[in-house]
This record gives structure tokens, C-alpha cells and sequence, in this order.
């Protein structure tokens, strides 16, 4: 696992001491099945981890007799249960509207509040890269998500110029050291799961207004985690996530 520079000292600081990760997704469930494998394992190993969700994922059902605001608080709800469920307790919702989200200064400046307020040493989102073969693993939402994060981490959170409102808010600039990427492809960092693949099927049967057949969702689960894990030479009957980490240094 990545080294990180020790947190603030500070005596008054709850997570003093600890990693600290910040998972920033475009809609609820989107970390569940990227990350809460590992999730899961990084809070048992002590480390502080919180949720940022962009959206509120009220495009995300076919049922018309449903409102946007009633799937937004269906799934935020989802969303919160299924952190509890690996272990974490902050989750913040920006609000945005699903499925319109585009990489604008506006996120940038939001995602850099966040990133200062929370002063993460991993964050862990989406890839800002369309595979171009494999449609539905790039949503837009997600490029956008993305895009933002990166452009957030670097140069705007550490850029002591970039949205002077926030430092006069107190917000200071923070230097994020890396951005693991959930990614089907290009992965260079596999983290075992075995331990904590009960977790991540929990908080995937969280979201019960995505998933009709949760039976065929857990089997779906550990055949994907299997692959990842044989993928990155795991030994046999091992399960895993798989990440494309990129040092912001």
C-alpha cells in the first residue's frame, strides 16, 4: 500500500495521526462497485475515509410515477447505508443535477472547497479518460467527475490564487499526494478484498432501487472481483479491485 506523509498535528484534529481518503463519485453506488472493497480494508486498517457524491442520482430509474425528489432521497439514503455498512460515517452530497454534470470552474471550485475542508492525503474517483471501446464504463457524469478532480487536486486546492474566496474563509491550500483512479483498464495497484468482499456485497444491496435480482448482483460481484484478482496474479481464490494510482506530487 501507498505511504502518505503524516496528517496535521493538530490537538483539536479528530483524524491526527490517520490517512485520510477522500472518494469523490458522480452518483450513489458508483463507489460501491469501484472501491468499497478496499474501503472497507482501509478502515479496518484505521485510516479516516469520507464520501463526496456530486449527485444525487435522480435520473437513475425507469419508474415514471417516481419523482426526482423522491429518488434523491431514496437514493441518498442508499448511499449513506452502504457507507455505513464498510465502515464510514461522512457522507456529503453536492447536489448537482444527474446527469448534466460537465468539468466547469463552478465544480472545480466546489470540489476544491471539499478538498480543503477534508485535506485528504488518496483521493479515489473516477477516470477522466472515455474507453471508447466499452461504452457504458464512461458515463458522462463520471468523465466530468473526473476531469474536475484532477483539475481540483491539481493546481487549483494547492494553488494559494485559485478562488481567493475560499482562504478568505479560512479554507487554506492543500496538496492531495495521490488520486487512485477506478478503472477497468490500465490498472498498476491491485488491493485484496478477500477479507472485506462481504462488506462490499452489503453495501452494493444497499442500493435496492438498482438492483431487482441481489442474488445475481452477489454472484456478479465475486466473478468481476475473481477476474481482478487473477488479473493482478493474486493466488487462486483471492478477490480484488484494481486502480490506476497516479502521484499528484
Amino acid at each position: 500500500m501507498s505511504q502518505f506523509p503524516n496528517p496535521r498535528s493538530e490537538s483539536d484534529d479528530a483524524t491526527a495521526g490517520r490517512v485520510r481518503t477522500l472518494v469523490v463519485t458522480a452518483h450513489p453506488d458508483d463507489v460501491d462497485y469501484g472501491a468499497a472493497g478496499a474501503v472497507a480494508r482501509w478502515v479496518l486498517e484505521g485510516e479516516d475515509v469520507r464520501y463526496c457524491v456530486v449527485t444525487d442520482g435522480d435520473s437513475g430509474h425507469d419508474d415514471p410515477a417516481l419523482s426526482a425528489a423522491e429518488l434523491s432521497a431514496v437514493r441518498r439514503a442508499e448511499q449513506r447505508a452502504a457507507a455505513r455498512a464498510v465502515g464510514v460515517r461522512g457522507v456529503e452530497f453536492l447536489g448537482r443535477a444527474d446527469g448534466s454534470l460537465t468539468p466547469s470552474l463552478d465544480l472545480r471550485r466546489r470540489l476544491t472547497q471539499v478538498l480543503r475542508t477534508h485535506r485528504p492525503h488518496r483521493v479515489v474517483t473516477h477516470s477522466p479518460v472515455r474507453q471508447i471501446d466499452r461504452i457504458r464504463a464512461s458515463h458522462p457524469d463520471h468523465l466530468a467527475v473526473g476531469e474536475a478532480v484532477f483539475s481540483a487536486v491539481y493546481p487549483d486546492a494547492r494553488n494559494p490564487r485559485a478562488f481567493p474566496e475560499l482562504a478568505a474563509r479560512g479554507l487554506e491550500p492543500w496538496r492531495v499526494s495521490e488520486i487512485w483512479v477506478m478503472t477497468g483498464r490500465d490498472s498498476n495497484t491491485y488491493v485484496d478484498i478477500t477479507d472485506t468482499l462481504d462488506a462490499k456485497r452489503a453495501a452494493l444491496r444497499c442500493h435496492a432501487s438498482q438492483h431487482p435480482d441481489p442474488e445475481s448482483l452477489d454472484a456478479d460481484v465475486r466473478r468481476w472481483a475473481a477476474a481482478i484478482a487473477r488479473a493482478g496474479r493474486l493466488p487462486d481464490g483471492r478477490y480484488a479491485e484494481s486502480f490506476r494510482v497516479v502521484s499528484a506530487d
